[in-house]
């Protein structure tokens, strides 16, 4: 394996494969998108299924593996497949099919979640559930499941997929959906890609009135309020989420700003048809109308430490009490996509990165299993950077990190000094997790062990997985480092 940076275990792979000649000039190195890890690949872009068809083909001619890549926006090794076939979709991002009528929409793989809201807005549709940047690919949401500010009112994407197109590593194309081939469409849905390779995905979009929502912040001391806060608006609210000052002890631990917004009703928006305009919804390239938000990251990147981190929020939280709850309308963009406001802010973390580690834990135990976990940074020095806290429910996904309670994502920055310090720290978070009957998130994962995942997933659920992956997959052609990782090479 042709590994830099290597983040023991985020990087790990047992795979055995003969030497194959294919050609050097598609050979890339592919980073993670945390920047925490990198491994090189023969990286292909196909634009059709036939050629997604012919790449199989090609892999097992060569005694190769495919891995699928949408975006690239997997914090850790999910869309990384060391010294093998990695297939860039971008490319295949066309819309199939577009109902304003009705808000059902098809679209190839590739579509991002930007082209995706641009193309239903003006006529009255957002999409249903977004991630925190508009650069993700509709592929790799649905084979990542991901899930949004109203993951517990909403759940994940895979909720609103009518249905799909699953190309084979064989070549062979099957449609799914909730009645047909129903095994596979709820196990490809966060699947990760290894069952095969969607090339058509149909989406329910969410009927708008206004390209405005109502959106109220306010500060909250400590653990105990931000729990409060959540539990006292689920049912009035269509969004909710809070930020977190992991630096913060004693009585002030937990403490933060909450976020939450709700659709505008009709007739409650006067100017409608300009609101849900594009250039309304346009996130500025400049800060306060002067400063170029592209070079940002380099102003960032001095307080990317212990002490800047500890004084930026301070400052954000005097800043917010000093403000008092507040109420603006804010269009959707740039409520949601609070992480394309500064283009490669990542940078600021320097050269080696960044990981998340985003635990699920029933809402029973939540609070007191996030401050375990917060304490435990403290003590080991290592408190994370940003911390965010979000509600969820349940799901009928097979691979599923839903269920009735809590998540809270933690970045850590990753430096040569700290590497095995965040690994070691990762581990003893995993066993407080387990212990709370918590689960994890693939999309974010840089981490996990394979007894970690049989202890959340359990062996019955994996052994099923296995079996759906036999079926679709029996030449064993899909794969990714973080297949190989966590549950083994075939």
């Amino acid at each position: 394996m042709i590994e830099t940076k290597d983040l023991e275990p985020i990087v790990k792979s047992n795979q055995q494969r003969p030497p194959a000649v294919l050609p050097g000039e598609r050979l890339e190195r592919v980073t993670a998108w945390g920047g925490a890890s990198d491994s090189v690949s023969y990286v292909y872009r196909p634009t059709t299924a036939a050629q997604i068809a012919d790449l199989f083909a090609l892999a097992r001619q060569m005694g190769r593996t495919v891995g699928l890549r949408g975006g690239g926006n997997s914090y850790g090794d999910a869309a990384m497949n060391g010294e093998n076939i990695l297939l860039d979709l971008r490319r295949m991002n066309r819309i199939l099919d577009w109902n304003p009528e009705n808000g059902r929409i098809s679209v190839e793989p590739g579509v991002t979640l930007s082209r995706l809201w641009q193309y239903v807005l003006e006529d009255g549709w957002w999409p249903p559930v977004v991630t925190g940047t508009m650069v993700t690919t509709i592929g790799g949401c649905a084979g990542m499941n991901v899930h949004g500010k109203n993951a517990w009112q909403q759940g994940p994407i895979g909720a609103h997929i009518l249905e799909f197109d699953l190309m084979m590593p064989s070549g062979e194309t099957i449609a799914c959906g909730p009645e047909e081939n129903g095994d596979i469409f709820f196990a490809a849905i966060g699947g990760f890609g290894m069952l095969g390779c969607f090339t058509r995905i149909t989406l329910q979009m969410k009927r708008i009135y206004s390209g405005l929502l109502d959106v109220y912040t306010e500060t909250q001391p400590n653990l105990d309020g931000m729990f409060a806060y959540f539990e006292a608006h689920l049912e009035t609210s269509d969004y909710i989420v809070g930020w977190m000052d992991a630096f913060a002890k004693g009585k002030g631990l937990g403490r933060g700003d909450v976020h939450r917004a709700n659709y505008l009703p009709p007739d409650a928006d006067p100017h409608p048809a300009q609101t849900m305009r594009l250039d309304h919804q346009h996130l500025s390239d400049m800060m306060f109308g002067v400063l170029p938000k592209s070079i940002i990251w380099l102003l960032m990147r001095p307080f990317m430490n212990n002490w800047g981190t500890w004084l930026i929020n301070n400052g954000k939280l005097w800043a917010g009490k000093l403000a008092g709850p507040t109420y603006v309308r804010q269009p959707h963009a740039a409520f949601h996509f609070l992480l394309d406001y500064v283009p490669n802010w990542k940078r600021a973390y320097g050269p080696g990165g960044l990981i998340q580690y985003q635990p699920f834990v029933p809402k029973e135990a939540a609070k007191e299993t996030f401050a375990h976990l917060l304490h435990l940074g403290q003590e080991r020095g290592l408190p994370n950077y940003l911390t965010v806290l979000k509600r969820h429910r349940p799901d009928a996904f097979l691979m599923t990190h839903g269920l009735d309670g809590y998540s809270m994502a933690m970045d850590f920055r990753i430096t040569n000094r700290n590497r095995e310090k965040v690994a070691q720290l990762a581990r003893e978070m995993d066993e407080i997790v387990l212990a709370a009957g918590g689960r994890f998130y693939l999309a974010k994962d840089s981490t996990l062990r394979p007894e970690t995942a049989v202890a959340y997933l359990g062996q019955e659920t994996l052994d099923q997985f296995r079996l759906l992956k036999r079926r679709c997959d029996p030449d064993h052609i899909m794969e990714t480092n973080l297949w190989r990782r966590v549950f083994g090479s075939d």
